[in-house]
């Protein structure tokens, strides 16, 4: 039996913002307030901006809220190529705040892969971003340079196949993925995501994520490039974690968590919070004591 899908209790608007030269999708709530930062929010890897809705609904003072999909997902544009490249979006978010706020600085926020772009970005633009936070959004395991010339071979090797992804018969087996990738995710939540996290096409739902997403990124990942990035963040910076995530799922032992520790230990000001009883998507698991750490650390 299909579940009856979450009340919002602040429905967002959808506007669609060019910026550079792709056609991207913008949620917001409310209204721009003089005097009082807009806050904005980026989702992670396969997932939409539409994600955040529980936690807007979760904030006690109505404040003005952006989420924007990434190019590639949700119902942005993608950006047409064979590979997606991680500078592209710190350009697309430096776009987006020149549009959304191009005089005030913003209270920003990313979760996952959303979360490491938004800490680049406010190394590289710290007079932007007024307070900053960051969901799980660990970074990667180092690399060596001995490492590139497999990467390389392998993304050439990749180039020559074409990735797909998952169709699935009902909007119900899309809700279904979504509580499998998180058991936590109740059925009245997953029935509200599936029909933003997917489209119908022939009588088929697919996910809206560009499967050239999946091919290897050939650039390799420096360490000591984003310690330089971090360590010039000039923002109060909020971590927030949920206390049932496990590293070593993702990375085994080649991302230790004293290596972690290491590289946010180079943020000039930090302050961290654990959400009891969540996963990876914290922002789903425990909306309510999100928003709550939102609020405190915010003002």
């Amino acid at each position: 039996m299909q579940a009856t899908p979450y009340l919002a209790r602040r429905p967002h608007q959808s506007q669609f913002l060019t910026l550079r030269g792709l056609r991207h999708h913008v949620l917001s709530w409310g209204q721009p307030q003089p005097g009082r930062p807009s806050l904005v929010m980026l989702h992670g890897w396969m997932d939409v901006g539409a994600s955040f809705q529980f936690v807007v609904d979760a904030l006690q003072q109505d404040r003005h809220v952006v989420a924007m999909d990434w190019r590639g997902f949700g119902l942005t544009d993608s950006s047409g190529a064979d590979s997606y490249w991680f500078p592209d979006y710190l350009g697309d978010l430096d776009a987006l705040l020149d549009a959304v706020s191009p005089e005030a600085a913003v209270d920003l926020l990313g979760h996952s892969m959303g979360g490491n772009v938004v800490m680049s970005y406010a190394g590289v633009r710290p007079a932007r971003i007024r307070r900053l936070v960051n969901l799980e959004g660990f970074g990667l395991p180092e690399t060596i340079p001995a490492q590139a010339p497999g990467r390389l071979t392998q993304w050439l090797d990749e180039l020559k196949q074409q990735p797909q992804l998952k169709t699935y018969g009902s909007l119900q087996a899309v809700a279904e993925r979504l509580m499998k990738t998180n058991p936590r995710l109740s059925p009245a939540k997953a029935a509200w995501l599936a029909p933003h996290w997917s489209r119908e096409i022939d009588g088929a739902w697919h996910i809206l994520g560009d499967a050239a997403h999946k091919r290897s990124n050939p650039v390799l990942y420096r360490k000591a490039e984003i310690l330089a990035t971090w360590a010039r963040i000039q923002a109060p910076t909020l971590w927030v974690e949920g206390d049932s995530t496990d590293m070593t799922k993702w990375w085994g032992d080649r991302y230790p968590r004293a290596d972690f520790e290491a590289r946010l230990a180079v943020v000039p000001s930090v302050r961290s919070v654990t959400l009891k009883d969540a996963g990876h998507m914290l922002h789903h698991d425990q909306p309510e004591e999100l928003a709550e750490a939102l609020a405190a650390f915010l003002g």
